[in-house]
């Protein structure tokens, strides 16, 4: 199994940017696909990006596209999410994913992190 930490929230104008960081530990040697998802108070949880092992391959939801970047140093067993054009609706707690499946990690991950906050200030 791989343990999964965040790291990177904070508070930010709106406009502004931040970037997320995720270490991954433990079985790192598998193939893992990577992703975000996030969980705003009274929403439904939504998924962000996900990352392919190789970084080939990138997805990102409507609402960030052209905004959020993701990417992975497979060296250092970690995922990134650059968010730039911060925005309000962006507040929340921010979760790190891994699954062995790029059909499960945009749904059901495997494996979550405990999450960082994001707080963007209008």
């Amino acid at each position: 199994q791989v343990q999964l930490v965040e790291s990177g929230g904070g508070l930010v104008q709106a406009g502004g940017s931040l970037r997320l960081s995720c270490a991954a530990s433990g079985q790192t040697s598998r193939n893992y696909a990577m992703g975000w998802f996030r969980h705003a108070p009274g929403k439904e949880r939504e998924f962000v990006a996900y990352i392919s092992w190789s970084s080939a391959t990138t997805y990102y939801a409507d609402s960030v596209k052209g905004r959020f970047t993701i990417s992975r140093d497979n060296a250092k067993n970690t995922v990134y999410l650059q968010m730039n054009s911060l925005k309000p609706e962006d507040t929340a707690v921010y979760y790190c994913a891994a699954d062995s499946s790029l059909l499960r990690i945009r749904t059901t991950p495997s494996v979550e992190g405990q999450g960082t906050q994001v707080t963007v200030s209008s």
